[in-house]
């Protein structure tokens, strides 16, 4: 996205080619972009400028990405273009509200189905206002399209977090000539600063590799006899890595080894190897560092020995699917007791063994589908997924990995 608002040539390197990036690229040359693969993971792209987006021939077809949807529109609300958007079954299900109503403060006009959701259209201003807004949620979807609504607006755009959320938005766009800016308010708050209508610098990018992706194979790891597994190249955001301080409070073996820097971003090899895990009954990790990642934590628990809490993830019944409901369904399905609550869930770990046996509904959910593909390896019974088509949505290569790894996985036709 910002490397198609950069002037120049932008190289982008070990891609992840996942139907949710694939969809972004498709919509950013729908308005205007030039953008070429190269080679497997292997991009070049022509920004247009900030400013220069056009409004696309066809409506834009999002597919299952809320996280593309969202930040679509922060780019679109301050452009003086018209946009239609739709996406799949799971994506048209998913609440757009807590993005609609900031960028109307922008100037933007929307027609939402429900006035929160898609299909919808969004109508840029030409005379966007600059924000000063602190987003009633922590989310990084919300911060990140207030502050690309404001690289096409004139003056400073303000976002205060009082939790802080993922910061990949003020990384990037600091690395390619943004003036951007994060300080301390006084009350506490995560103060974002940033200048509008910056000339932005393309750039040359080795991406690294995704934790949430990873936290998949750490958790197959952990809980898979005999595992000996060294993941290269993960990105280890500090306001991303939850995931590892849960597993650590688990019991988990995991090392960071080689660590560096990719792209501004820390990085380092994860060396996982399996343990028995116990359960947590009160997990010390702030949600939003790890809120994709809660799927394959509570696989974990239900292997573990002991009860596991979690609580305070309401989100989780807003994402590609209410993945409270699905993992508790899940679970319990596959002979795991589990008591679900309106924030939460409390497994009771089966200490090493799952009876399996049962059939998973993903509701087109990618993360419930390998979640629980990661749970039937230590299944008496095989767990069926009824779609594991989702899959290809953030990880196209999640089966080949796993199956070259030792996993049991077979596609059904």
């Amino acid at each position: 996205m910002l490397a198609s608002l950069a002037v120049g040539r932008s190289e982008v390197k070990s891609l992840l080619e996942g139907e949710d990036v694939l969809a972004t690229a498709a919509a950013m040359r729908a308005m205007g972009a030039t953008i070429n693969r190269i080679g497997d993971g292997h991009y070049e792209i022509y920004g247009v400028g900030v400013g220069g987006l056009s409004t696309p021939d066809n409506v834009i077809d999002m597919g299952n990405s809320g996280t593309s949807t969202r930040l679509l529109m922060g780019l679109v609300a301050s452009h003086d273009i018209t946009v239609m958007m739709t996406g799949d079954a799971s994506l048209r299900g998913r609440p757009m509200g807590r993005v609609i109503d900031p960028l109307c403060e922008v100037g933007a006009e929307f027609t939402a189905r429900d006035n929160s959701f898609l299909p919808l259209t969004i109508k840029g201003t030409a005379t966007p206002m600059p924000l000063d807004y602190a987003p009633p949620m922590a989310s990084a979807q919300v911060k990140s399209a207030v502050m690309l609504a404001g690289l096409n607006t004139p003056g400073t755009t303000i976002v205060r977090e009082k939790i802080a959320t993922r910061d990949h938005t003020e990384r990037m766009l600091g690395a390619m000539g943004a003036q951007v800016t994060v300080d301390i308010g006084e009350d506490g708050d995560r103060v974002i600063r940033l200048e509008g209508q910056p000339e932005l610098q393309p750039l040359s990018i080795d991406v690294p590799g995704d934790i949430s992706s990873a936290a998949f194979l750490l958790v197959a790891a952990s809980i898979t006899t005999g595992s000996d597994v060294v993941l290269k190249n993960v990105g280890l955001n500090p306001l991303r890595t939850g995931i590892l301080g849960a597993l650590d409070q688990m019991g988990a073996d995991i090392q960071l080894l080689a660590e560096t820097s990719l792209g501004g971003e820390p990085v380092a090899d994860l060396h996982v190897r399996a343990i028995n895990l116990r359960g947590v009954a009160d997990l010390k990790v702030d949600p939003s560092t790890m809120i994709d990642e809660f799927p394959v934590l509570f696989c974990a628990a239900a292997i573990a020995d002991g009860v596991s809490r979690f609580s305070g993830l309401e989100e989780l019944r807003v994402k590609e699917s209410d993945r409270l409901a699905a993992m508790a369904s899940g679970l319990m399905a596959n002979g795991i007791k589990v008591e679900e609550s309106p924030d939460g869930l409390t497994i009771h770990g089966n200490g090493g063994k799952i009876p399996g046996g049962g059939k998973v509904e993903t509701h087109l959910d990618h993360r419930i589908a390998m979640s629980f593909a990661v749970l039937g390896q230590m299944a008496d019974a095989p767990i069926t997924i009824d779609d594991a088509s989702p899959i290809q949505t953030s990880f196209p290569g999640f089966v080949d990995i796993m199956t070259k790894l030792g996993a049991g996985l077979t596609l059904q036709s």
